[in-house]
């Protein structure tokens, strides 16, 4: 089960990227975090800056309330999603 926390109008979460796939969309559940297929390479920022615009786009807030608190060279993040509550994130990941 992919762990959420909400604290102060946001929410904290963990993902697993694997960059370099054909589209980028969730690939389901690894040890607490939220697999994400990332259609960008893992170079220059290109597959981070992709995570954030699909996360943006999937709960629907702008790029700018999308941040990735830890991770920025690993497959292993921590995103924090303002303006937007855990049962959304929960409804919009199909959990």
């Amino acid at each position: 089960m992919i762990q959420i926390t909400e604290t102060d109008g946001a929410v904290t979460f963990r993902v697993w990227a694997q960059p370099g796939a054909r589209a980028t969309e969730p690939a389901g559940e690894r040890e607490g975090a939220l697999k994400l297929k990332i259609a960008a390479p893992p170079v220059d920022g290109k597959a981070n800056k992709e995570c954030v615009r699909f996360l943006s786009s999937l709960f629907g807030v702008s790029t700018r309330e999308v941040e990735i608190k830890s991770g920025h060279s690993s497959r292993s993040k921590v995103v924090r999603v303002f303006n937007v509550d855990a049962k959304r994130v929960r409804e919009k990941l199909g959990l």
